[in-house]
């Protein structure tokens, strides 16, 4: 066992979960070169000062509820500062405001020799914020529940629509999700900000697709001629975030509805599903392109 950081580790065990965990393996970008330096430096209370400090300004600058300036001259118009809010200065200077037990001694120049770059910071900080381990207390447990109904429960389309609105209404409020939805845009032509992003698409989608894939088995169904397994997992993750980003941009919209406790989503998954997968023992073979023709009965002319 590798025992040559426990007494780093254990230096910040006070603080709050989970920055008071090793996380050596979810920060990609400090600048060290040697494995020993990065996983030292990933667990140093400066670093977990400097994280702390970048979330708390996600969540004041995305909210929900976020709190933004009035615009120089313009009292009913608003500062947009975009990813502003996270430069090197503006992080550093949030560190003094960090609430205890977190550290409050920071500067630009100890934030430079930690991160090279703000495109590097930002990247570890879409890191940790979509790190699982960061998300709400009993989301592992209500993950499980979640899975458990979707591969045995006696009503399948419910648990479609319970899953889809729980999941889209959760993820609409959590400031990390909003970051890395902003980020798909703001990133174009940040090769290291896009990677992140990339990379933490391809966990979400890996524990998504296992998912799926038991749903599948235990329900008898398969995939349609000519699709795969990532092909479900896209579709219902692009429809995902569209579904969120409109619940944000117009919520009067009605794409998630918290009286009814019902979303949108909770509809496009059961159209994708009715549409992508067939039963095992009964398939016609087609594939999606051919059924949608076989429904239709012909093309219409042109």
């Amino acid at each position: 066992m590798d025992t040559s950081n426990e007494s780093h580790i254990a230096h910040k065990a006070h603080l709050p979960h989970p920055y008071d965990q090793d996380i050596s393996h979810v920060l990609r970008h400090l600048s060290r070169i040697t494995a020993t330096g990065r996983k030292k430096l990933a667990n140093s209370l400066s670093t977990a000062g400097y994280l702390a400090a970048g979330m708390r300004l996600i969540q004041q600058h995305l909210g929900p509820e976020a709190v933004r300036g009035a615009a120089s001259g313009h009292g009913r118009s608003l500062e947009r500062p975009l990813l502003g809010f996270l430069s090197q200065r503006a992080v550093a200077a949030a560190v003094v405001e960090n609430p205890p037990p977190f550290p409050r001694r920071g500067g630009v120049p100890r934030l430079r020799t930690t991160w090279r770059s703000q495109s590097d910071f930002v990247a570890d900080l879409i890191n940790f914020a979509m790190w699982p381990t960061n998300y709400h207390p009993g989301y592992q447990e209500q993950r499980t529940v979640t899975i458990r109904r979707l591969v045995a429960g006696e009503d399948f389309v419910r648990a479609v629509h319970d899953t889809a609105y729980q999941h889209t209404a959760e993820s609409a409020r959590m400031p990390s999700v909003r970051l890395s939805l902003a980020l798909m845009v703001l990133a174009d032509g940040d090769d290291t900000v896009q990677r992140a992003v990339a990379e933490t698409y391809r966990g979400y989608l890996s524990s998504w697709k296992q998912v799926y894939a038991e749903v599948l088995d235990a329900r008898g169904l398969r995939l349609r001629a000519g699709l795969c397994l990532d092909d479900l997992a896209n579709a219902l993750s692009a429809a995902t975030d569209g579904v969120i980003l409109r619940s944000i941009g117009d919520p009067r919209a009605g794409a998630v509805d918290p009286e009814r406790e019902r979303s949108l989503m909770g509809t496009v998954a059961l159209a994708v599903i009715h549409g992508f997968l067939e039963p095992t023992e009964d398939s016609d073979g087609l594939t999606l392109e051919q059924a949608v023709r076989a429904r239709l009965g012909r093309d219409v002319p042109r």
